[in-house]
């Protein structure tokens, strides 16, 4: 790899499959697996990091709303 070539970029790669069993659509945002724990419970150990599609990263969102606002107060 010269320093002119560009780097390989994630979106380039093939799109990893959501991690919430049963759901398999195609991953939008990655979250820590301890992160996507506070919501879904049934995860499996796979990484480090969680892929989630756009419905179940709003569910996330939705679900850890109210703690992630008093977390942000704590400052």
């Amino acid at each position: 790899m010269t320093p002119d070539s560009p780097r390989p970029r994630a979106d380039d790669a093939e799109e990893e499959p959501c991690i919430v069993p049963g759901c398999g659509a195609p991953s939008v945002r990655h979250l820590s697996l301890a992160e996507a724990r506070k919501a879904f419970d049934r995860l499996p150990d796979k990484g480090r990091r969680a892929p989630l599609c756009r419905d179940h990263y709003r569910e996330w969102k939705k679900s850890t709303k109210e703690a992630r606002k008093l977390n942000r107060l704590g400052w």
